[in-house]
């Protein structure tokens, strides 16, 4: 009688369809790389800093702009850009979008974790995709209300002065939204270097490198090598697009944006052939 209970038990959990291993999709992939980077530390804190960096030099920098307003220089006043003096904070917050884009790949080489994620998905190309896919959706979702509050914040600051400008205006709207979209392309940057290089320490030298220490090497070089070089470079064609009045020697916001994402597909593609030619 135990006998024929216990073949009954095995035939009906074999036959059970919810016993059975599910399929390796790529939404499955998503939803776990979801997981893995919302149960991060790392997330929240680089998260955290992003959006301080962003509102906390909204209120800083334009507030000493109207304290020392007009200033001595009247060039400096002809010049004057209020979106920029409210997006301060982005050359800040790219810092932390970078290192975290980075950390989401080579913590996994450096705990050994990235084994068994290859081993649940032996693809392995779904998992750089979900990366990328994650990583790009939450950082548009933190930086968009950033900046645009940034924005406000700054604004109703500069109104002290009547150095205002509103959303509305030329170019301003596009700086605004633009400085969120630089920030991803950043981060993915910084993923596609940390899967690439597969090493956190390098992999960050090397997105400070591109972004802040090349541009300063191309200007020690002849005017007849930099300017050609520089309008090319990572840094200026991506922030390009910040800029409400971009420099018109410049190639145009949005086709320097696009050559931004280039250079980060680039990156992401080299780490995608890396990733299926050599092992963990």
């Amino acid at each position: 009688m135990s006998t024929a209970t216990t073949n009954t038990t095995a035939t009906s959990t074999v036959g059970d369809p919810t016993s059975a291993p599910k399929k390796v999709t790529q939404a499955r992939v998503i939803l776990s790389e979801w997981t893995k980077l919302r149960s991060l530390r790392s997330t929240v804190f680089s998260m955290l800093a992003a959006v301080v960096f962003i509102i906390g030099l909204a209120i800083l920098v334009p507030s000493v702009t109207v304290a020392h307003w007009p200033p001595h220089d009247a060039r400096e006043a002809a010049g004057f850009d209020p979106t920029s003096r409210s997006l301060a904070g982005i050359f800040l917050a790219q810092l932390a979008v970078g290192v975290l884009g980075v950390l989401l790949i080579t913590g996994e080489y450096a705990t050994g974790m990235i084994r068994a994620t290859l081993a649940a998905v032996p693809s392995r190309l779904p998992v750089l995709w979900a990366k990328a896919i994650v990583f790009a959706a939450v950082t548009l979702v933190v930086t968009v209300p950033s900046v645009v509050v940034a924005f406000l914040i700054g604004q109703s600051i500069l109104k002290g002065k009547d150095l205002q400008t509103a959303l509305g205006d030329p170019g301003v709207l596009r700086a605004v939204i633009g400085s969120a979209l630089y920030l991803t392309v950043v981060g993915l940057l910084g993923l596609g270097l940390g899967a690439l290089l597969r090493n956190t320490a390098g992999a960050i030298s090397a997105l400070f490198g591109v972004l802040f220490v090349l541009p300063i090497i191309v200007r020690f070089l002849p005017s007849s090598w930099s300017d050609p070089i520089g309008k090319y470079l990572p840094s200026t064609v991506g922030e390009a697009v910040t800029h409400v009045h971009p420099d018109p020697t410049a190639l145009a916001p949005w086709t320097g944006f696009a050559l931004f994402c280039g250079y980060a597909a680039i990156v992401l593609l080299a780490a995608a052939f890396r990733l299926r030619r050599r092992d963990a």
